[in-house]
């Protein structure tokens, strides 16, 4: 079996989908439970806690999706050099490398 450079970065293509389902699933369930009388079961802050969790998770991951889109993904927002596929691997909606995020969250 031969390997591709696009191999890793399909791949992060196809999880990165995934997730987005994954997410829109999870977010439209959440929703759906606040409008119940028992919210699903859920407390009022840890309901709201998890929608807000989702929404993030679904905004990053849309992203990551448009940057891939653009041609963009797997450069860092900040220096512009590239994030290693290791780290793409690990956090496939990352914006910055290791460094530069470091810059970002002090």
């Amino acid at each position: 079996m031969t390997s591709t450079v696009r191999d890793p970065i399909d791949l992060l293509r196809s999880n990165l989908e995934k997730q987005f389902r994954l997410y829109t699933d999870q977010l439209t369930e959440l929703t759906a439970y606040s409008r119940q009388p028992g919210r699903g079961g859920y407390d009022r802050d840890t309901l709201t806690a998890l929608t807000g969790s989702a929404r993030q998770s679904l905004a990053d991951t849309a992203q990551a999706l448009q940057r891939m889109a653009e041609g963009s993904y797997g450069r860092c927002e900040r220096c512009t050099g590239d994030i290693p596929l290791e780290r793409l691997e690990i956090l496939p909606h990352a914006r910055f490398c290791v460094p530069c995020q470091r810059q970002q969250t002090g």
